[in-house]
């Protein structure tokens, strides 16, 4: 079945680069990323695990952890990530999910749910594994975005995103084209100009009667 926006996330238990989790449990009460890969020792996921590492901070900012998936065993894993620091400088710093068996891939909807899980599975058998979520403190799927192999994820837009969804489920706003942390945001077109001179005391700009422009709540 197809996980749709607003959707529970799946809930399961996985051996990790660092042991053991139980999803749910390891998100506790922020915010989490998922992003998944077909294989190891592939060029483009090499790079991506390496500048995730770089942002880990940032999202630790934002009380948000990282998890990574790939479609094979943890022991192979472990070699990849030694590949990942030397070719990106970056030492992954967060779990990454051994998934063997396709069960979390399946779980998930990425990937044909008969596929089986031989283990002689190319990168371009698993090509649909290139997804990345993320999930809230409810549990709730609040992004999902599937990139094809050859395409490096923009995993600073992720992050802009996830500005963008924390903001919004603090505040009656929503963000513009392009925004980024900032920069001005919009009223919601479902408060009447009535309450929002009480939410927005410092008055708005109005373009249109639906497309009021407000700086960016605190």
């Amino acid at each position: 079945m197809a996980l749709r926006l607003g959707d529970e996330a799946p809930d399961f238990t996985a051996e990790t680069t660092e042991g053991p989790i139980r999803f749910h449990e390891w998100i506790g009460n922020g915010w989490a990323i998922l992003f998944s890969h077909p294989k190891d020792f592939t060029p483009v996921c090499t790079t991506e695990l390496g500048y995730m590492a770089g942002l880990k901070d940032e999202f630790a900012k934002r009380n948000t952890k990282i998890l990574g998936l790939s479609i094979d065993p943890v022991t192979d894993h472990n070699r990849w990530l030694k590949d990942i620091e030397e070719a990106t400088g970056q030492k992954v710093n967060y779990p990454l999910i051994g998934d063997p068996e396709l069960k979390i891939a399946k779980l998930y909807d990425m990937i044909h749910p008969n596929a089986s899980a031989q283990t002689n599975r190319t990168a371009q058998d698993n090509a649909t594994i290139r997804s990345v979520f993320i999930i809230g403190p409810d549990k709730k799927i609040k992004l999902s975005l599937t990139y094809p192999m050859s395409t490096g994820r923009n995993f600073d837009e992720v992050l802009r995103v996830l500005d963008s969804m924390q903001l919004t489920a603090k505040h009656k706003v929503a963000t513009p084209v392009n925004w980024k942390e900032g920069e001005d945001v919009i009223i919601l077109a479902s408060i009447p100009d009535a309450d929002a001179k009480s939410l927005f005391p410092q008055g708005w700009r109005a373009v249109k009667p639906y497309l009021r422009m407000v700086r960016q709540p605190k």
